[in-house]
């Protein structure tokens, strides 16, 4: 005899396959990533001096690596995610939906604080409305974690809580970064700027794994 779910509880066979979801998403991020590089471009007439207009983008290099460093991360954090995640029901999916309209939006954001950046009055604007999109990103990846945790039933039968916390903490830390950063924006943008790199770095690039891969090299 089947056994039946308990009421209000979905069952285990429901959901979408996760390898749709992964295809999709994946399409999104490189698509975001790769429009990124197109927002940076030469002015005419700088063939007269083209050393000086290269060296005058700097703020859309830099724009450029805070956002790819972001998009990175967010990458690596949504795999992780759908890597403990064996089905998605219909709200994990439109959770899913609404993380990659933000990032799919990002080069807009990067833009303007490229064009605005050491620009006075505006310069706080662009970094303040580009460390919240930041931060809206941040809330979502968190958002979509939490409801897996939450709806236990899409996530994968061998794992333990000790893997669900350790998970749960990383998607937690880039709030705290990010509302520091704009709150530093309204004050000092051009430092805010360097706080969104630092923040990126630090969450794409694994500085405890590689100090681990040391210690056991040196040991």
């Amino acid at each position: 005899m089947q056994e039946k779910s308990a009421p209000g509880r979905p069952s285990i066979g429901r959901g979408l396959p996760m390898n749709r979801l992964e295809a999709f998403s994946d399409g999104v991020f490189a698509i975001a990533i790769t429009l990124l590089v197109l927002e940076i471009a030469i002015p005419l007439g700088a063939e007269k001096d083209l050393v000086g207009a290269l060296a005058e983008q700097w703020p859309a290099y830099l724009a450029y690596v805070i956002s790819y460093l972001t998009i990175g991360w967010v990458w690596v954090g949504h795999s992780a995610i759908t890597a403990h995640v064996e089905r998605a029901d219909g709200i994990f999916l439109r959770l899913n939906l609404l993380l990659l309209m933000v990032v799919a939006f990002l080069p807009f954001p990067t833009k303007i604080m490229a064009e605005y950046l050491g620009n006075s009055e505006p310069e706080r604007v662009a970094v303040v409305f580009y460390g919240i999109v930041l931060l809206v990103i941040a809330l979502l990846m968190d958002a979509l974690w939490r409801y897996a945790i939450r709806a236990r039933e899409l996530l994968r039968s061998d794992l333990s809580d000790d893997e669900l916390a350790g998970l749960t903490r990383k998607s937690t830390a880039s709030l705290g970064m990010f509302i520091g950063s704009i709150v530093l924006g309204v004050f000092l943008p051009t430092v805010a700027v360097f706080a969104y790199l630092v923040a990126s770095a630090y969450l794409v690039i694994p500085f405890r794994t590689i100090r681990r891969a040391i210690a056991r090299r040196e040991g």
